[in-house]
């Protein structure tokens, strides 16, 4: 009987020690943290971003760069005209993206007829067009921020600065710089 006893002991104690095992194991390192784009200031050109024929990047002292020494601008040639910038990323599971951007405008115009649209779109829903800029954004940096959400698979999310010109209305430039993607 008391071999019995021990047996069981032993059995309990087994158990107990196993069970609390799994349980008190370190949790691994949350992917939901943290910058995931290269090339958010264009320091490096147009590195990881897909880019129409005629969007530049440039820094220079007249018209500097919110930070580093890069932007990409959509010059104002006053002609009608489009140019795309995008690029894509990866979004892990259970995480939520926060995209933010700072958008400098430099206008002639005098009325709406030219455009900076910013969209969002994400694995598993539509498209959406998140801003849509004219040449009142004003000659100073400012800053937009959009979120992509979160999701229990992993996504990719792009995000595209669209800007569309008309000729005869005027000459607007639209620079785009710091575009962070950031984890949460």
């Amino acid at each position: 009987m008391k071999g019995f006893i021990t047996t069981v002991s032993a059995a309990a104690l087994l158990l107990l020690t196993t069970g609390s095992a799994s349980q008190g194991r370190p949790a691994a390192d949350a992917p939901c943290a943290g910058q995931i784009h290269a090339n958010p200031g264009f320091e490096r050109g147009t590195t990881d971003w897909t880019a129409g024929p005629r969007i530049v990047v440039f820094g220079d002292t007249t018209r500097p760069a919110h930070t580093g020494r890069a932007y990409a601008t959509f010059a104002g040639l006053d002609v009608t005209r489009s140019d795309l910038l995008r690029t894509t990323v990866t979004v892990p599971a259970d995480c939520d993206l926060t995209v933010r951007f700072w958008v400098r405008t430099t206008t002639t115009e005098t009325s709406r007829g030219d455009y900076l649209n910013v969209g969002l779109a994400v694995t598993g829903t539509p498209p959406k067009t998140r801003f849509s800029l004219a040449f009142d954004g004003g000659a100073q940096w400012r800053q937009y921020t959009m979120s992509s959400g979160t999701a229990t698979t992993e996504r990719t999310a792009t995000v595209s600065f669209l800007a569309s010109e008309t000729a005869g209305n005027g000459v607007t430039t639209f620079d785009v710089d710091d575009v962070t993607f950031a984890l949460g």
